[in-house]
């Protein structure tokens, strides 16, 4: 069995603070956590170098997500200006922690949808030159594939991304992408297909997203839990039986970490 990891986008929702996110997370027999910088970064140095250091005494792989507000493709140049910022923010956050990869929504078509690839390396190559300059190595610009056929973000432009600006990779939000084709994951060899395209860019350690989703003509309306299988998260688990590969799997559902822990036990099944 190859190493895989599963926790929660967020601390759990009973958790007090940090130290006791952490806890929960281990006694739920979880070992990832993604901490969520979704609406700023408001953490402090030492704060995150103590998180960090939890992290590692109870074997728990961290990733942070960056703010929504990002948008390399804005007609507002203030807003492409923020938007390294706020990458560079996170940056320096999960460096503190000791996380790998932050997580980043990076750009919507906008009026120009044409000019959206080039924005966003544009955008990350300037997060990349600070990253050198403040000697930041060892963490992944990890780009997320999204779920509106208006946002920018498919493993084909990650790609394109990749091929620009080094130290990116791809995240796969697997209900972000079956939102964006209208359902398209119904069978293993539709996941297999999408895996296969994933792991090709993935890197060291492939970063996934998992929830069920409801979707409309423009693709993404909402996350879902598990249990709404859309799509059927097992055909995921049992593709990736298959495979030798480290992954970690954050899951974004409404039961973040009741479905975490559920998603691992269809790799794991209790007797």
């Amino acid at each position: 069995m190859s190493l895989m990891r599963f926790g929660p986008a967020g601390y759990p929702s009973s958790s007090k603070n940090p130290e006791d996110a952490l806890n929960i997370v281990r006694e739920l027999g979880l070992d990832a956590l993604e901490i969520e910088f979704v609406r700023g970064v408001r953490m402090s140095e030492a704060k995150a170098r103590d998180i960090g250091e939890m992290a590692v005494e109870r074997d728990i792989r961290l990733s942070a997500h960056a703010p929504y507000y990002i948008s390399f493709n804005s007609d507002n140049a203030e807003t492409r200006q923020k938007s390294i910022a706020w990458v560079m923010d996170t940056v320096r956050a999960a460096n503190n922690l000791g996380a790998y990869i932050v997580v980043i929504h990076a750009a919507s078509y906008g009026k120009t949808p044409g000019t959206a690839t080039d924005a966003v390396i544009d955008g990350l190559t300037k997060c990349r030159e600070m990253m050198d300059d403040e000697g930041i190595d060892d963490v992944i610009l990890g780009v997320e594939t999204m779920g509106k056929t208006g946002v920018w973000g498919t493993l084909r432009e990650i790609s394109k991304v990749m091929d620009s600006v080094p130290g990116t990779r791809p995240v796969l939000d697997v209900a972000h992408v079956h939102a964006r084709y209208q359902g398209f994951l119904k069978t293993e060899k539709d996941m297999r297909d999408l895996v296969d395209e994933f792991l090709a860019l993935s890197g060291d350690i492939a970063h996934f997203h998992i929830s069920c989703i409801r979707y409309g003509d423009k693709g993404e309306i909402s996350h879902l839990p598990l249990s709404a299988k859309e799509p059927d998260m097992s055909l995921l688990a049992n593709v990736l039986s298959e495979y030798d590969n480290d992954c970690t799997f954050v899951c974004e559902s409404p039961l973040q970490e009741r479905d975490a822990v559920v998603f691992r036990d269809m790799f794991h099944p209790r007797s």
